[in-house]
């Protein structure tokens, strides 16, 4: 591993982090509730973190692929460290591992929470909670080259790194290009939902918390009972339209921009989405209906859409407690947490492209057994699958499931029960947030110990960057210098 140049990778991403601090350390400063102070020295002491590691030499230096791992790994973690001060500065968190799980849930876009009052917090701090979500919501590092110069040729195993999906490209031949074209979609996405909220009835910093939280599909909210607080279904459709906007890929977000609608009408992966979707609000819908004995009402529609769609979505969101309807429900939306929403987007869970190639897959062992010498290939949206990228979709989903139940196994040593320790696992993992039974959507994850909190920690960053980047750090060969 080049050592320079992940350091100065890591002291430039130190240094965005001191920077994006400071809107809340004016929020905090705007609303006077104390927790000024705090950010100002959190954005001093990991400013000088990251110049102290910006004066190494190495910029200059040719990035190889195992440094783009290893600098993006390295980087989400000590993102994570630093911008856990804010919290612990201020007082809200005094505990560090609790401040770490809280930051790590954001930086991830999951939502999950150690935090039993929310609407008593500083302004500030909720502000940060937001933000680091945003920030983590297309990519800490893509920001970063947006917003500045080149870092070298290698850069694109950056973004490689730590974009979500098996198939990955960029949208021009320059990658800052690409960085700031996903990030002006991005940002107009925020805008256009803030707005939205606005003009829904929802305050300015209501609208603008929610808009940021909503774009990235992260699901923290300033209130204590979540969406369901501001009691309103335009407001509530609103933020089902941006979120099942933010699952699409941003590829095609941007082919829509451009007129190219044939690049989005042939994507089988957006099909896969909006058809799971629609047929999972259905099947809720009927289930509340025949055996839950709910009235047909806008309400009731409104309610099944919005709980598939901010958990397939891996947004998080509530506007109703699903740990109380029928269990035929409840693991239906297991399965849409399982599925996630399509990659190249601010979703996690496994993603919808690798669940239709594992299908098809599955077809074509099953015709090979019927057909041992027909010749098969598997294609995506017109495009021949490379059958490295079919193995490498395979490793992950076992990598998966074995790490998902790890997390589970650790967990049930709280003894919370097995359907919140699976669900707790499979929840940060897949980037969700909220879990079932006593770790629901009306509960939170400060009853945990802290080795669980760790764990789970882990489980949203493997989850977040897909679990090889943080596996490689474990391998001595990785780590040793060129």
């Amino acid at each position: 591993m080049n050592y320079k140049l992940v350091f100065h990778i890591l002291g430039l991403i130190l240094r965005v982090e001191a920077v994006l601090m400071l809107p809340a350390a004016v929020i905090a400063g705007l609303y006077r509730d104390g927790d000024l102070g705090a950010f100002l020295l959190s954005a001093g002491v990991t400013l000088l973190a990251g110049q102290l590691l910006c004066m190494l030499p190495g910029r200059g230096t040719k990035m190889q692929a195992r440094d783009g791992f290893a600098a993006v790994a390295l980087s989400w973690i000590v993102l994570s460290l630093f911008g856990a001060l804010p919290y612990v500065f201020s007082g809200v968190l005094p505990n560090y591992v609790d401040a770490v799980f809280e930051t790590v849930s954001g930086f991830t876009t999951t939502g999950a929470t150690v935090f039993t009052f929310i609407e008593g917090q500083p302004r500030g701090v909720l502000f940060w909670r937001a933000q680091t979500q945003w920030m983590g919501g297309v990519g800490v590092l893509v920001l970063a080259l947006a917003l500045v110069p080149k870092l070298g040729e290698g850069s694109v195993y950056l973004m490689r790194a730590e974009s979500p999906g098996p198939i990955k490209s960029k949208l021009t031949p320059r990658l800052n290009d690409t960085a700031k074209i996903l990030y002006s979609i991005y940002i107009g996405l925020t805008v256009g939902e803030a707005v939205c909220l606005r003009l829904a009835g929802m305050p300015w910093y209501d609208a603008v918390i929610h808009a940021f939280t909503t774009i990235s599909t992260g699901g923290f909210s300033v209130k204590d009972a979540s969406i369901a607080a501001y009691g309103s279904l335009v407001i509530e459709w609103i933020i089902i339209i941006f979120m099942f906007l933010s699952g699409i890929n941003f590829a095609l977000l941007y082919f829509a921009l451009c007129r190219n609608f044939k690049a989005v009408f042939q994507s089988e992966e957006l099909r896969s989405y909006t058809w799971m979707t629609a047929i999972a609000s259905g099947l809720i819908v009927c289930n509340l209906v025949l055996h839950a004995g709910w009235a047909m009402s806008a309400r009731t529609v409104t309610d099944s859409v919005f709980q598939v769609v901010t958990l397939m979505t891996t947004t998080g969101y509530m506007t109703y407690d699903y740990v109380l309807w029928p269990t035929f429900s409840q693991v239906i939306l297991i399965m849409v947490m399982f599925a996630g929403a399509c990659a190249g987007s601010t979703a996690g869970g496994i993603k919808q492209i690798r669940v239709v190639l594992l299908v098809k897959n599955l077809r074509r062992e099953v015709q090979r057994i019927l057909h041992p010498r027909v010749v098969t290939t598997i294609r995506s949206d017109g495009d021949r699958v490379e059958e490295a990228t079919l193995s490498g979709i395979t490793l992950f989903f076992f990598a998966y499931i074995l790490l998902l139940l790890v997390g589970a196994l650790v967990v049930a040593w709280d003894d919370v029960g097995f359907t919140a320790a699976f669900t707790a696992s499979l929840t940060c993992i897949s980037n969700v947030g909220p879990a079932f039974d006593v770790l629901g959507p009306t509960c939170n994850f400060s009853p945990l110990s802290e080795v669980s909190k760790v764990l789970l920690s882990l489980n949203m960053l493997l989850g977040r960057l897909e679990i090889m980047p943080l596996l490689l750090l474990l391998f001595p060969s990785l780590w040793k210098k060129r």
